[in-house]
């Protein structure tokens, strides 16, 4: 079985803060996306990712687990993906066969602030449509993602 290869798709680098970033016109013809978020926020994130401007919470069940290294959690719910904190935070998000139309998306976020806590997410979509766009965000709407932050995009070829 041939080693994955990701292709770089788009970087985005923010200039000054914002509370979303977007991708569009994303092309259906890689196996894979893999998004990585690197940076800091104007304070504590539960982040999510939202296709194809789909912002509807219980389209996004997930099941989560979490730890700090002395505490260990786990939970589940609707709609968060990621943890971003005012310190140096990082989340990588595989989302799995992207473009397929006959099932349902399912994604895997991995994520960390080595100064307080890390996780994993294991997310669905409850939706069919290939994935072309999407939107990472607050799930609360209120902060914001920090100048200097960088959110890049890459498809994975087969």
């Amino acid at each position: 079985m041939p080693t994955p290869t990701y292709r770089p798709l788009a970087t985005v680098t923010l200039g000054s803060s914002t509370s979303a970033v977007t991708f569009s016109s994303i092309p259906g013809t890689y196996r894979d996306l893999i998004l990585v978020l690197d940076g800091t926020a104007s304070v504590g994130i539960n982040g999510s990712v939202y296709f194809n401007s789909d912002t509807t919470a219980a389209n996004y069940p997930y099941l989560r687990m979490t730890g700090n290294g002395s505490t260990a959690s786990s939970n589940s719910g609707n709609n968060i993906w990621f943890d971003f904190q005012t310190s140096k935070s990082m989340a990588v998000i595989q989302i799995m066969d992207y473009s397929a139309t006959d099932k349902h998306k399912t994604s895997l976020s991995r994520w960390n602030n080595p100064a307080s806590v890390i996780g994993a997410t294991a997310i669905r979509w409850t939706n069919t449509a290939a994935v072309t766009s999407l939107q990472v965000k607050d799930t609360n709407n209120s902060a914001t993602f920090a100048s200097g932050s960088t959110f890049s995009l890459y498809g994975v070829i087969a």
